[in-house]
């Protein structure tokens, strides 16, 4: 299994970028993919994820300036966010959960950093 993440980099505040996961390995349409981030010091937190369904959820920080999509046909996730902040700044990683798992993520890609700056 392989989630393959790119398309992060620096950026302006209020700046954009959409990030992409490839999946290698899993039956993709099946999972629930999502993306977490990182930044220094601070715990791994959930930025949004993408059911089997298409139902979507997203941290109440990044509502409204990030959207979480699926192309099931090229087993890729994206995460578009705009409105960059500098509270961005962090390593994104894409997840994924596999069908009739309950919680918790069974296969993690390798992190992309996105530096936001002011």
């Amino acid at each position: 299994v392989q989630l393959q993440a790119s398309g992060g980099g620096s950026v302006q505040a209020g700046g954009s970028l959409r990030l992409s996961c490839a999946a290698s390995g899993i039956i993709f349409s099946v999972n629930t993919m999502a993306w977490h981030r990182q930044a220094p010091g601070k715990q791994r937190e959930l930025v949004a994820l993408i059911t089997s369904g298409d139902s979507t959820n997203y941290a109440d920080s990044v509502k409204g300036r990030f959207t979480i999509s699926r192309d099931n046909a090229k087993n890729t996730v994206y995460l578009q966010m705009n409105s960059l902040k500098p509270e961005d700044t962090a390593v994104y990683y894409c997840a994924a959960r596999r069908a009739g798992v309950i919680t918790g993520y069974n296969y993690w890609g390798q992190g992309t950093q996105v530096t936001v700056s002011s």
